[in-house]
């Protein structure tokens, strides 16, 4: 009898078909693939190149002699390196020649300090101290570049002085608001300590608000911090994390107590908001011409609103003073200065240091539930 069964042959040409078929489909899909591929290579592609043009615009944005880290593309803080790299050329180390008269006798001598530049026209900003009795007086940059200083006017009590040298061009600092800190706020602190470090960082926290120091038997209010400051730091400044100018550091409390205890880790700094009036006399005027006031007081305990919004209540009014002529009375509750929301004595104090004596500011206050405008004309402080 016959076997039943199929032919050799048959499973070999069916065998060679399904491998054909095999190969046809593997090479559509690599074509497909390959196609897929080569679209996604040219949108990563594309994206980078786009990337590398926002960098270099990003470089070609920064000033010349500046190099390194560049600020955060995205607008956030800066690191401790890209803020360096972004401002230390706006921070100048400064040295000068005195003479004191000891025992009938003249001695010379030598100081030294740190300052930012305020102007790319040569406007300089440092303590007082620095260049109290200085004979000469030398502004050096980061670059190395050297330049003979005057003094264009100070103010001893508050411990500010503007200097100004010939140049043009320099690399100003961006100044901030020091109104806007918060205790554990990261801060850094460029200078020129002992004299010779020129360009030193150092880096710390907002460690207090409103300490009261006695400076030369002058109590000046300050801001805390623990970023490493020292002899020759004087008159530079303190940053934010946004490289704006928040404070000029002015003095450090270092040694033992009475009780033998070391002192580590204090140092001050003069908030911006408190020198900004002094350097605008100074720019405008060549002179201070004293600080501004509204010749008010302002509760510090919150006030209301009808409405309920926080208010700076009107405590007393200085009669003939600049608010009593302008209208302004007692209980009145001031929310608004210049634009600016006002909530508390803290908020209407930085909008006023803005303002040199002779300008205006305008108040919206609230009285019995009047909503009223108020020009102020601030008068210096007599």
């Amino acid at each position: 009898p016959r076997r039943s069964g199929k032919s050799p042959w048959k499973t070999v040409i069916a065998a060679v078909l399904v491998v054909a078929l095999v190969a046809s489909g593997c090479l559509i899909t690599a074509s497909g693939v390959n196609r897929k591929w080569e679209q996604k290579t040219s949108q990563i592609t594309q994206q980078l190149g786009r990337q590398i043009d926002d960098l270099q615009k990003q470089i070609d944005s920064v000033p010349s002699g500046t190099s390194g880290a560049l600020p955060a593309a995205d607008g956030s803080a800066m690191t401790p390196a890209q803020l360096y790299q972004s401002n230390v050329d706006s921070v100048v180390a400064i040295s000068c020649t005195m003479q004191t008269t000891a025992y009938g006798q003249t001695v010379q001598g030598t100081s030294s300090g740190s300052g930012f530049i305020l102007s790319a026209d040569g406007y300089v900003v440092t303590n007082y101290h620095v260049v109290q009795n200085a004979s000469n007086i030398t502004v050096t940059t980061h670059s190395g570049d050297e330049y003979a200083a005057t003094v264009k006017g100070y103010d001893a009590t508050n411990d500010v002085a503007v200097l100004k040298v010939e140049a043009e061009g320099l690399s100003a600092a961006t100044i901030g608001s020091s109104g806007n800190l918060s205790i554990g706020d990261m801060v850094v602190a460029i200078g020129n300590p002992l004299g010779r470090l020129a360009a030193t960082e150092t880096v710390g926290y907002v460690s207090g608000i409103n300490r009261e120091v006695t400076t030369d038997n002058t109590v000046i209010s300050m801001l805390q911090t623990d970023a490493a400051i020292n002899a020759g730091n004087s008159g530079g400044p303190l940053f934010d994390m946004d490289g704006n100018v928040i404070g000029m550091t002015t003095a450090k409390v270092s040694g033992t107590t009475e009780s033998g205890v070391s002192i580590e880790g204090l140092g001050f700094a003069i908030p911006i908001a408190s020198s900004a009036y002094i350097v605008n006399d100074i720019l405008r005027c060549g002179e201070v011409q004293g600080e501004p006031v509204l010749g008010i007081s302002v509760d510090r305990t919150p006030a209301y609103l009808p409405d309920g919004q926080q208010a700076a209540r009107v405590y007393t009014v200085d009669l003939n003073g600049p608010g009593d002529k302008a209208g302004l009375e007692v209980d009145d509750l001031i929310y608004e200065a210049d634009g600016v929301r006002i909530e508390t004595s803290n908020d209407l104090l930085r909008v006023r240091h803005r303002h040199a004596a002779g300008e205006e500011m305008i108040l919206k206050v609230c009285r019995g539930g009047e909503y009223l405008t108020v020009s102020v004309t601030l008068e210096a402080k007599k």
